[in-house]
């Protein structure tokens, strides 16, 4: 039998002799594998985005409203538009009668133009919080406090500002104090978050957050509040807190047994696994669109190693006569089918890394480098090379060894 080490050199020298077509041929290879490097990055690096931000409601934080969170059917969509507006006595009843609910806020939200002296800020968020929202929400609030009870009751001018707002208005500057408009109304600044980003290019930090009452008051109650509720415990506690919200909103609203409920109840995990299921199926066919492309370069490659089998019959019958086996040749094409596979493979992965990292710096769009997509993409190419490379390989090596050498 002949050493591996051997069977390596001898497929290292051919692919020497024949640089422009080993170069060639590995481009299809390396552009197959790159492309699925570069999907499957991307498509890690969006579910982990949306674990992060997306579905950041915190592990013992639900939300409740009059329509689902993320549609996926225009039929259920149609009936929840029928469903009764939720309204401040509704939140007031949930925090009154649901023992293991901690806070229990709500929320309204609509698009505005903020000034500030001359500057001007289109399409900005504006929130309508409760004061326990501080609490509640996840954002952060790097400068400054949340509004208090107190403001909210008294409907208080004053506002929180995302960090868009903050660098557009008072660049190098406290902004705590100064006075923003949105619309007719005025609010002071009495806090600024930290900076969010962007969401699948979706800029995430042009809003300001003012009390409930006084949005109630700029801009009355014309869509349905958004309940958030924080549970006080564990897993356990938080299930119970959910069930407790279920049959109290259902009771307010008359949803008679055995009807489903008038709204929708969502969780970090909701968010997520509806994520992970939409995102699953577009992966699958992306993976399959981009492997089109390897299995060509496969194809490629079992007609190259066709060839080579074709030019190098006399070598080969040279090789049986001095004694090497069926196996030993079998080997030798083998190895160099894989090696071919191998190399243009890994530099598929890192051009597939290079893309998927050029995206995420030169676009909003996330991208999770992982160590397991790379060997994946090696592997893959090796899969290639070595299913590819048999029938060339099993052809060489049944080749008759007289027949062989009588080749001109």
């Amino acid at each position: 039998m002949v050493p591996p080490w051997d069977n390596l050199v001898l497929a290292v020298d051919s692919i020497r002799a024949h640089k422009l077509r080993a170069t060639l041929t590995g481009i299809g290879i390396a552009m197959g594998v790159a492309t699925v490097i570069t999907v499957m990055t991307l498509v890690q690096g969006a579910n982990l985005y949306v674990e992060q931000k997306i579905a950041n409601l915190g592990t013992n934080v639900f939300r409740v409203a009059r329509t689902p969170f993320a549609v996926t059917d225009l039929t259920q969509l149609t009936r929840a538009l029928r469903n009764r507006y939720f309204y401040p006595d509704d939140v007031r009843a949930v925090a009154e009668a649901c023992p293991d609910c901690q806070a229990v806020g709500a929320s309204l939200n609509s698009s505005t133009t903020l000034r500030y002296k001359d500057h001007q800020l289109e399409d900005a968020a504006l929130y309508g919080h409760t004061a326990n929202m501080a609490i509640i929400d996840t954002r952060t609030v790097e400068l400054g406090r949340y509004f208090t009870e107190v403001e909210d009751r008294h409907a208080a001018n004053v506002c929180l500002a995302g960090d868009r707002v903050v660098q557009e208005f008072f660049p190098g500057i406290d902004p705590i104090g100064r006075k923003i408009r949105a619309g007719q109304a005025e609010f002071t600044v009495v806090g600024a978050f930290e900076k969010i980003g962007s969401v699948l290019g979706q800029d995430q930090d042009n809003f300001i957050v003012i009390p409930l009452r006084s949005y109630l008051k700029m801009r009355g109650q014309r869509n349905s509040l958004t309940l958030s509720v924080k549970a006080g415990g564990g897993d356990r506690v938080f299930a119970l807190a959910q069930d407790e919200v279920r049959r109290l909103l259902r009771a307010r609203r008359h949803v008679p047994p055995g009807r489903e409920d008038s709204f929708f109840i969502a969780t970090a995990e909701s968010y997520i696994s509806l994520w992970q299921s939409v995102s699953s199926a577009f992966f699958a066919v992306f993976v399959m669109i981009s492997s089109i492309s390897a299995v060509v370069g496969g194809i490629v490659i079992m007609n190259v190693m066709l060839v080579s089998v074709t030019e190098r019959t006399k070598e080969i019958g040279v090789r049986r006569a001095v004694g090497a086996t069926r196996r030993d040749v079998m080997r030798q094409f083998l190895v160099e089918s894989v090696l071919q596979c191998v190399g243009s493979g890994g530099i598929g992965v890192a051009l597939g890394f290079i893309a998927a990292l050029a995206l995420r710096e030169l676009t909003s769009f996330p991208a999770s480098v992982r160590t397991w997509v790379a060997i994946l993409g090696v592997a893959m190419s090796s899969a290639i090379g070595l299913f590819f490379g048999i029938y060339p390989a099993v052809k060489a090596s049944r080749l008759d060894p007289v027949v062989a050498l009588r080749t001109e």
